[in-house]
């Protein structure tokens, strides 16, 4: 597939070709029924299509001096520490804690966002200001020493699930198997897609990364030297929103 100046494939590339903006929902004035009051109900926009998972990426977030290691297994594994970790104690708690499925707690998934704007990413590249959720090493962490793995849901496999917010909250809900494409058109059509998260139990073999995302050619660089997976520069991905 051809690419744009950035190493990326052309759908992907948001500077290059930035997708349209949706048109905000118009307000739509109920009818006055006689002795009733006047409703306002807000248009709900809806997706011309169902989300593919073959075709719906998803982006885990790391430090690069934990690649290395990722490397040595040739595997995401939540069975190995990160050299450097950004959650508390506390984070790691609440997703010990919080289960899935029976006797599957959520520290047990390898996590990725569903968006590269994704809320916590987000706060993260801000400079990890909530001492309760980001440890004192991702605070000192700059955005561009990160790097962003994707694939896609379908490549997590059959086994993947996906969230409709924060994987350790209460009031989460989970969806895997054949419900997973109506769950992503959902999310697409709502405005918590940037808080969902796709879980992949345990590991997830780094043959299935199709693309590393950096935020400048040093890091590039560095990266080539450890692996041959497609190296993309897009520094958007590494600041914050505005």
């Amino acid at each position: 597939m051809p690419e744009c100046i950035h190493g990326l494939e052309i759908p992907l590339c948001d500077a290059c070709y930035p997708k349209i903006q949706p048109e905000k929902p118009v307000p739509v004035r109920a009818t006055r029924a006689s002795g009733a009051r006047t409703a306002r109900v807000a248009g709900v926009r809806t997706s011309r299509k169902s989300i593919d998972p073959a075709q719906q990426r998803v982006y885990h977030v790391t430090h690069i001096s934990n690649l290395e290691s990722i490397l040595d297994l040739d595997a995401l594994s939540v069975n190995v520490p990160p050299t450097l970790d950004v959650s508390t104690e506390l984070t790691r708690e609440l997703r010990q804690t919080a289960e899935v499925s029976a006797d599957r707690p959520v520290a047990g998934f390898v996590p990725f966002y569903l968006a590269p704007s994704a809320t916590h990413w987000d706060d993260l590249r801000r400079g990890a200001e909530d001492e309760t959720r980001w440890s004192a090493a991702a605070r000192a962490a700059a955005s561009v020493d990160f790097v962003v793995l994707v694939t896609t849901v379908a490549s997590l496999g059959t086994e993947a699930i996906v969230t409709d917010g924060d994987a350790a909250a209460s009031f989460t809900r989970f969806t895997t198997g054949d419900e997973i494409t109506a769950a992503l058109t959902k999310l697409h059509d709502s405005e918590t897609l940037d808080a969902a998260e796709v879980l992949a139990w345990e590991s997830v073999p780094f043959e299935a990364i199709q693309l590393i995302g950096v935020a400048n050619d040093r890091v590039r660089d560095r990266v080539r030297e450890l692996t041959s997976t497609k190296v993309a520069v897009y520094p958007p991905w590494f600041q914050a929103e505005v």
